[in-house]
């Protein structure tokens, strides 16, 4: 790996723990600060390790951040008293943590903090993406689907509220108190990882190591919460097959072209393993099913020798504990009900849920994929051009292209 390279992974590793650690000196009431301040040292950085890096980067970025910070501070407090603004800048908020426990997972501490209860949700996801797992805005905005102004303003507000909130930044064993939400991060982050929003590159691994990473921890901090483990199942299971889902030039192979045998074994064992250790005896969440569905397509050794049956009763499933709200949710049972019901079910199902959310993402691929299936080529060309115009994705859009390109030699 080239130091540049080297950099940028020392950069994306150390900045939540950098922040972290100002947050937890200076108050949670002082977020928007502290990450400015984290923001400044990266740029410092930017500029200074090309020429070599140093020896200890956490400890350089961490002096620098909090340089960058007293400055801010000075410059906005600078009418006030003297003697008030020494202790606000050296005192901390609460009692020191032992080092090593601070150094244990800071990530998984800000990620607690940006998840605050007292947050609007969208916020909170909003927020903990571009502290956590920086995303910038304009990411963001595309996982969701929403202008960039939108994610802005969420952020800007949910600052607010953390600094009205001013409270210590929470410890691991409160992670239950705002579950749902970290989880939903998580989720977002290791979605963006696998497939980014720009597409080129397809997919993020840095990012994909980081959701794991703090999948991982959370599990640790949570042994016991069955979504915890279904959704660190559902990131080995998914992971495993990366290996085999990008091709040359970073063309995407779906799952019914991709060699099984590149898949991680290792990282397939360890997910299948947490599930069936979860499984019995709970009630499955959503995180947990879909876990689930992973486990049943790692232990196919083909698509056709794929248990549809059972895959189309968990989206049933994942359907009824999630109120029948998500239409995404849908469109993955529509294609198991295909697989088990013919193409022509498939796409009278289809055409259903078109009706009921137009301009559903990946809709027109889907039926592209089963008119092709049902040998109506024409139709299907039509249905792969609309699919790649509503396309942002360009990994995406080459995937559609070809496939496209294969029924309509020429075709563009």
């Amino acid at each position: 790996m080239t130091d540049d390279g080297r950099a940028e992974d020392l950069w994306r590793e150390a900045a939540p723990r950098v922040l972290a650690r100002l947050v937890r000196r200076y108050g949670s009431g002082r977020f928007d600060l502290c990450e400015d301040a984290v923001q400044e040292a990266l740029l410092d950085a930017y500029r200074q390790w090309p020429s070599g890096l140093p020896d200890d980067p956490l400890g350089w970025l961490t002096s620098t951040a909090r340089r960058r910070y007293v400055d801010r501070v000075r410059s906005d407090t600078r009418r006030r008293d003297r003697e008030e603004r020494a202790v606000r800048l050296d005192a901390p908020v609460h009692p020191p943590v032992h080092p090593e426990a601070a150094e244990r997972d800071d990530s998984l501490l800000v990620l607690q903090l940006c998840c605050h209860p007292e947050l609007p949700r969208s916020g909170r996801v909003a927020l903990t993406l571009r502290a956590v797992a920086g995303l910038s805005t304009a990411q963001i905005a595309g996982v969701y689907q929403v202008p960039e102004r939108t994610i802005a303003q969420r952020i800007t507000r949910a600052k607010r509220a953390l600094a009205a909130v001013g409270r210590a930044l929470p410890r691991p064993e409160h992670a239950a108190e705002r579950l749902t939400s970290v989880l939903d991060v998580l989720y977002v982050m290791f979605t963006e990882a696998h497939h980014t929003t720009g597409g080129s590159p397809p997919r993020d691994a840095d990012l994909a190591a980081e959701a794991i990473r703090l999948g991982r921890a959370l599990r640790l901090s949570l042994p016991d919460s069955a979504e915890v483990a279904g959704l660190l199942a559902l990131m080995l299971l998914t992971e495993a097959r990366q290996p085999a889902r990008i091709g040359r030039g970073g063309v995407l192979r779906p799952l019914d072209e991709q060699d099984r045998s590149l898949w991680d074994r290792a990282l397939i064992d360890e997910g299948t393993a947490l599930v069936e250790r979860t499984v019995p005896g709970v009630d499955p969440g959503p995180y947990l099913l879909q876990a689930c569905i992973a486990a049943v397509h790692a232990d196919a050794p083909d698509t056709d020798r794929t248990d549809w049956h059972e895959i189309l009763v968990l989206y049933r499933l994942l359907e009824a504990v999630t109120g029948h709200a998500n239409p995404t949710i849908a469109l993955n049972r529509i294609v198991a009900h295909a697989m088990v019901h013919g193409d022509t079910a498939g796409l009278a199902a289809l055409g259903e849920l078109d009706a009921a959310s137009p301009g559903l993402p990946r809709l027109d691929a889907v039926r592209a994929h089963l008119l092709e299936r049902s040998g109506r080529a024409d139709e299907a060309v039509a249905a792969y051009r609309r699919a790649i115009a509503a396309a942002d994705n360009l990994a995406e859009q080459r995937h559609l292209r070809d496939r496209m390109r294969r029924l309509a030699p020429g075709e563009d």
